[in-house]
């Protein structure tokens, strides 16, 4: 009975908390260039965040000219036809701002976050890199060698800093997801002016843009300056590419072996799973919470907790807009032999396609899901950015509030469901990381504790 009347109060405060998430009101509207429009007001701090988000990612790559799109991140803070070459930045930390940007497979994002006095700034920053952006001889080579050090620096100097270049490339055998954002130097290196300007032209138009503002603005005033800096922005006037190719179910395990400058093996498992806003990709999310959401999940006490077999261990969906992938990462502790430890990350799966979780533990899954629904909406920047993807990916940017009621749909059933659907080992790929100085010997060895 008392375990009864405890279900009863969490379910009782879990459905309070669900219903006390703050609801976010926007202002949409397109303009006739097509440049998307959203707009969000709060005034509690004066702070606005000026967004961009190109619907352009890697994916949208040619083959044999991979790393664009990254690529034209760093370049499109060279200048313009009205900013002169390092007068970006100027720009915004002289009006005590800050600003950065992102490229995924899917998207490139800008943003600044400004006193809101300044709002006007930071659109006529936008409205230049939309517009008079500058792609000349001197700001690509300059960019070149900003994107071949981030390479050294996070990809070839990085311990296991490869992962998503080696996973991708062994995941996706025709879609453009496989090769990474960084993409390939040496097709970088070959590019010609011509065809980085015809990117820019293709992508960087307004109807392939969304322009999200969040944060201490009034609506009216916004539209009006809005207008005035983007609504004579010429539209590309051509059809946006986007890769249409499928990638093919895969049915065998793919396995391999990377040898990387390491001191502790790794085990890397990478499952296909549906498309972010797909039924089944919430469910997969609050699995991968049960399995990966912080210390007290199943994986972590297991594997790090009370096998001791993992120095840590971690797993999360790699959700894109087309089909993406699930994965698993475990780092060997001392003395202990990888196989071991992915034999054990494989029992972890199998408890979840084995046995129904219990109520609590579902629960528990579905506050942490509600935590972290309302933490990704607790800055004014992330407002503008989660409100641009809904509308982008989705086709509608009121997900921002109703995409809770997706999760709470999710049932016990439905975990254990994709947990066997989808976490199979023929369709995964396995890798070992390795130690260079276990080239030479053969999988498996073991790292001996010190005596």
């Amino acid at each position: 009975m008392q375990k009864r009347i405890m279900l009863f109060l969490c379910l009782a405060v879990a459905s309070q908390a669900f219903s006390q998430a703050r609801k976010i009101e926007f202002t949409e509207y397109k303009l006739d260039n097509g440049l998307h429009v959203i707009l969000h007001q709060d005034n509690t701090t004066p702070i606005v965040a000026v967004s961009v988000l190109y619907h352009v990612g890697s994916k949208n790559e040619n083959p044999n000219r991979t790393g664009f799109a990254h690529f034209f991140e760093h370049l499109l803070f060279e200048g313009s036809e009205n900013i002169k070459r390092g007068e970006f930045d100027k720009y915004i930390t002289g009006a005590g701002g800050t600003n950065n940007a992102n490229t995924s497979n899917d998207r490139t994002f800008y943003y600044e976050i400004l006193p809101s006095n300044q709002l006007e700034l930071g659109l006529w920053l936008e409205s230049e890199r939309l517009m008079h952006a500058k792609i000349e001889p001197v700001g690509v080579e300059t960019q070149r060698e900003v994107v071949k050090e981030e390479k050294r620096q996070r990809i070839d100097n990085q311990p296991y800093g490869s992962i998503l270049t080696e996973v991708l490339k062994r995941a996706y055998t025709v879609h453009p997801y496989q090769w990474a954002p960084i993409g390939s130097l040496d097709h970088l290196n070959a590019a010609t002016l011509d065809e980085f300007v015809q990117f820019y032209k293709t992508f960087y138009v307004p109807e392939n843009a969304t322009l999200s503002i969040a944060g201490d603005i009034d609506i009216e005033q916004t539209k009006k300056l809005v207008a005035k800096y983007f609504k004579d922005i010429p539209n590309g006037g051509k059809a946006i590419p986007t890769p249409t190719v499928v990638e093919p179910e895969q049915k065998a395990e793919v396995r391999d072996v990377i040898f990387d400058n390491i001191q502790l093996p790794a085990v890397i498992q990478a499952y296909h799973i549906p498309a972010q806003g797909t039924p089944d990709s919430y469910a997969i999310d609050m699995l991968n919470t049960l399995l990966s959401g912080g210390q007290s999940s199943r994986m972590y006490k297991a594997l790090v907790d009370e096998q001791k077999k993992a120095l840590a261990v971690q797993a999360f969906p790699f959700s894109l807009e087309q089909p993406g992938l699930y994965i698993t990462f475990g780092l060997t502790n001392m003395g202990v032999n990888i196989d071991d430890l992915e034999k054990s990350m494989d029992a972890e799966i199998e408890k979840v396609q084995k046995e129904l979780i219990s109520e609590r533990e579902f629960q528990k899954l579905m506050n942490q899901v509600e935590s972290n629904f309302v933490q990704q909406n607790s800055s004014v920047v992330g407002i503008a950015e989660q409100l641009a993807n809904y509308h982008v990916y989705f086709g509608d940017a009121n997900l921002i509030n109703a995409e809770l009621e997706r999760y709470k749909k999710v049932t016990r059933e439905d975990i254990q469901r994709v947990a066997k659907k989808y976490l199979t080992k023929q369709n995964r790929v396995v890798l070992h990381y390795l130690p260079k100085s276990a080239q030479s010997k053969p999988e498996g060895t073991q790292l001996k504790k010190d005596n």
